[in-house]
């Protein structure tokens, strides 16, 4: 069976919008990743103990995301009361706060992927093995946006 699917453009468009003393201070920028072929698009909730939520390798399997081909990652905080930590793995990990509400996000327009991507251990771009989520106070529902070509 041959595909039917057609690669496209993925345009994304990012917004701040502040008015200061009748003056409108906020920016818009948008980019385009060409050629994505594959979304994956869910909301799962995540517990208070640290969970693989994106596995990244050199092929597709449960969760797993070929490390070359991904373009964009979305990820989204949706409970209005408690952050959760990200841990982002190559060799070693860095983690971030993902207050209630906000994203984080994650783009690489190359044809590398998220290979050779992050530097954690203040050496080397190495691949990004995993992403890892945990809340703090009380299981959190996040959004995953992920693209890849």
């Amino acid at each position: 069976m041959a595909t039917t699917l057609t690669a496209t453009d993925l345009g994304v468009t990012i917004t701040e919008s502040i008015n200061l003393n009748d003056y409108e201070q906020g920016s818009t920028n948008s980019f385009i990743i060409s050629s994505i072929n594959e979304i994956s698009k869910r909301m799962v909730t995540v517990p208070q103990t640290a969970t693989d939520i994106i596995l990244f390798g050199t092929s597709i399997a449960n969760g797993t995301y070929i490390t070359a081909d991904v373009r964009y990652i979305r990820l989204t905080n949706l409970d209005d009361e408690n952050y959760i930590v990200l841990n982002i793995e190559t060799g070693s990990v860095f983690s971030i706060r993902l207050d209630p509400g906000a994203s984080f996000i994650i783009t690489s327009t190359s044809s590398t992927g998220v290979a050779a991507y992050a530097d954690t251990a203040g050496s080397t771009l190495e691949d990004l093995v995993k992403i890892q989520a945990t809340a703090n106070n009380s299981s959190c529902d996040i959004e995953i946006f992920l693209a890849s070509a």
